[in-house]
């Protein structure tokens, strides 16, 4: 009876088994593999450390790279760092995100699917940003004890509250836009952010500004694309109809031929920017003896450390061409090191120029 009855409840299962395949449900649910989507909390805890990291490298870099070098930082230079980490993070999201979506549209067969876009959040934590570092230029580049120190009229008359204005403006068009039913269109503000930066960055009365301008132009919107564009590629790739298909492969394909291009693009513009600002025959002693040099230098080895991952990550995708996932866990942590980047980029900011002619 035992026997008959276990028989018999087998062939029951098989059946409805049997029944819902022929419904079109899936006969078994595969355990996530490691490297897919699935471990959402070991992923979140990933990304809350990155996080905190991200943050206090600018917080407390300024501190750690002046210490020995005779050099005196700015005021609030840590709070000052960590809003335009803040500011150049939420520009990398809104232009990776249109950067890829101008991509898939050249990618043939490319599923209208497409991940929830992110940049009107950007949008709004770069508005606040830069409304903290208005308030700043608003104080004569100090950091206000209170509302009644902040000169919002004074902003229209010097260049830089200008700059800074403008900014605040970008970011509130942007997000705007990226709600609107034409979201492409936001790629005009976040121009004007790029060029607001690059304005910022070289007084009128720094040596051939024009210059120090264009090429920090082409460095900061080359970085935007591949940083943002990366990571749009991934969360693209993680939706249902991108994931281990044909179009999937060609999509990552099209951005890391774009990325190579970026990558060569940011390092010439990054060396000629670097040989303005430091003499070829002080290079090497500026690097550890001034504080902008010793942030220069761990910039250059994580961009070193990125491209080296970039090109595992190139490989693993030629290997196993049918799925572009497999080349996800070297571009995951090549992600994670990019905002490393930012971050020490945005400690650049707010350590001293050693401008030796």
């Amino acid at each position: 009876m035992g026997l008959t009855r276990r028989t018999a409840e087998e062939t029951e299962a098989s059946a409805e088994t049997g029944a819902g395949a022929e419904a079109g449900e899936p006969e078994e649910r595969a355990e996530p593999r490691p490297g897919r989507p699935g471990s959402g909390t070991g992923r979140a805890v990933v990304v809350l450390v990155l996080v905190a990291v991200g943050a206090l490298i600018p917080l407390l870099g300024p501190r750690v790279a002046l210490n020995g070098t005779g050099e005196a930082g700015a005021p609030g230079a840590g709070g000052i760092a960590l809003l335009r980490a803040v500011s150049l993070a939420a520009l990398c999201v809104s232009a990776g995100e249109l950067f890829v979506a101008w991509l898939a549209r050249r990618v043939p067969g490319a599923p209208g699917q497409a991940p929830r876009g992110g940049a009107p959040w950007a949008a709004g934590a770069g508005f606040v940003a830069s409304l903290g570092l208005a308030s700043v230029v608003a104080t004569g580049n100090l950091v206000p004890d209170s509302p009644a120190d902040i000169d919002v009229g004074g902003l229209y008359e010097t260049r830089d509250g200008r700059l800074a204005l403008l900014e605040v403006n970008a970011f509130a068009a942007a997000g705007l836009l990226a709600l609107s039913r034409r979201p492409a269109a936001q790629a005009l503000p976040l121009a004007a952010v790029v060029v607001a930066e690059a304005l910022r960055a070289h007084p009128t009365t720094e040596y051939s500004p024009l210059v120090g301008t264009g090429l920090t132009l082409v460095h900061l919107t080359c970085a935007a694309l591949w940083a943002g564009g990366l990571l749009h590629v991934l969360r693209t790739l993680r939706t249902r109809a991108w994931r281990s298909t044909e179009a999937g492969v060609a999509l990552l394909g099209l951005y890391a031929r774009v990325a190579a291009v970026l990558l060569a693009a940011v390092t010439a513009t990054g060396v000629g920017s670097t040989l303005r600002r430091m003499p070829p025959g002080t290079v090497l002693d500026q690097l550890t003896e001034t504080a902008y040099g010793r942030a220069l230098l761990a910039k250059v080895l994580l961009v070193a450390a990125v491209a080296a991952l970039a090109l595992w990550a190139r490989l693993r995708l030629r290997g196993a061409a049918d799925d572009p996932l497999h080349a996800c866990v070297p571009a995951r942590a090549e992600v994670a090191v990019l905002g490393l980047v930012v971050a020490v980029s945005a400690l650049l900011t707010a350590l001293p120029v050693p401008i030796r002619w």
